[in-house]
């Protein structure tokens, strides 16, 4: 697909996150791909993964638009989320029409700051779309004055080595962020998606009354220990 036929595609639409790691309960073997089929089949707009290989195994599977992803020393490094041009190039081969790169005020091990990568796929594959994970509305403008296609607030809490160790779930994602990062992007021709604690359908539509251009949905539909825990922890209060 054209950048123009995936941007148009994506409007208004649900982007699954179709991610899994060996420690969760229901992993299993291209569990992924499975993910990538439901979403297909329920009316998704686009998939977001994560590593060339399940970029690869989902789009031999699944005809829509990808975000790709390759989250290396997760935990370990500040900077991870597609790290640095090298690891953009392995998600563009893969087959990703979009490539989501960590776009944060953290240093990669070249010195050189996160948002550089926007840069350097601009310059060495500039037919791909490129999706700036932020946690900041400050983020987000820098990004997108550097030629972001997308900018996302998937990072925001969790910019810190380690911090996704500490899993805390909310019912609802920072509207106060979104509406930041949406007049922070104004004139920059970047597109706001929502991406964080949209775990009802009535929030994704809340996100593009805001003015998101999209909404992913990662946790409500693939991690389903997660949805699982969010019933048990409102049941539990009835009792408090």
């Amino acid at each position: 697909m054209k950048k123009q036929e995936v941007l148009e595609s994506l409007k208004d639409g649900l982007i699954v996150s179709c991610q899994a790691v060996p420690e969760e309960p229901h992993y299993m073997e291209g569990i992924t791909v499975k993910f990538a089929e439901c979403a297909a089949w329920a009316g998704a707009k686009g998939i977001r993964a994560n590593s060339p290989e399940d970029i690869r195994a989902i789009k031999a599977q699944v005809d829509l638009p990808v975000i790709g992803i390759w989250k290396i020393n997760r935990n370990v490094k500040d900077v991870y989320l597609t790290p640095n041009l090298e690891a953009a190039k392995a998600v563009w081969e893969a087959g990703a029409e979009i490539i989501a790169v960590q776009a944060t005020h953290h240093y990669r091990d070249d010195g050189k700051l996160a948002y550089e990568t926007i840069r350097e796929i601009k310059e060495n594959i500039p037919e791909a779309l490129i999706f700036a994970d932020v946690s900041t509305a400050e983020d987000a403008r820098i990004a997108a004055e550097m030629g972001a296609d997308f900018v996302a607030p998937t990072l925001a809490g969790y910019t810190k080595a380690g911090a996704f160790d500490k899993l805390e779930i909310k019912d609802a994602p920072d509207y106060i962020l979104l509406r930041d990062i949406v007049d922070a992007v104004k004139g920059t021709g970047a597109r706001v998606i929502m991406e964080g604690k949209v775990a009802t359908p009535e929030i994704a539509v809340q996100c593009l009354y805001m003015g998101a251009y999209a909404v992913v949905v990662g946790n409500a539909i693939t991690r389903p220990h997660i949805t699982a825990k969010r019933f048990a922890r409102a049941l539990n209060r009835f009792h408090d």
